[in-house]
């Protein structure tokens, strides 16, 4: 099976793989195929707890463990566990105070890129939240 250029890789800056169906990021090119699944093969891999749908066996196992509770990635700071590395990853960054996210307008910096890009929605004016009572705009979702 080929994949059509619409969907090849493209290394960016960071040396990171682009999906160029939906624009996430990876940081392997068997990642990038593996999520690609999504977009040409659907979901084979279904949760027989919930009926839940995934692209790759190994979200399903990460998946199951919302049903059995598993937890195998513990803190070493503080003891907290998690269901799946990444988060554990990212909680460990509360601790350090890491936060290689920055502002390239007013320089504040964040531990996660979900709230950096939150953040620039205020220097660039964009309001793509609204409010299901009024119907007025907002930059930010609170």
């Amino acid at each position: 099976m080929s994949i059509p250029d619409s969907q090849k890789e493209r290394p960016s800056v960071a040396k990171r793989y682009e999906c160029l169906e939906c624009g996430k990021s990876f940081s392997s090119k068997s990642s990038l195929y593996t999520h690609q699944r999504i977009h040409t093969e659907g979901k084979p891999f279904m949760c027989s707890e919930c009926g839940k749908s995934f692209s790759d066996a190994w979200y399903l196992k990460c998946h199951q463990r919302v049903h059995t509770g598993e937890k195998p990635y513990a803190c070493t700071e503080c003891g907290k566990m998690f269901r799946v590395k990444r988060a554990l990853t990212r909680h460990q960054m509360s601790h350090t105070g890491v936060k290689p996210f920055t502002c390239p307008e007013c320089g504040k910096s964040f531990s996660r890129k979900c709230h950096l890009e939150k953040h620039c929605n205020i220097h660039t004016g964009e309001k793509p939240f609204t409010c299901s009572e009024c119907g007025k705009s907002f930059s930010l979702k609170e």
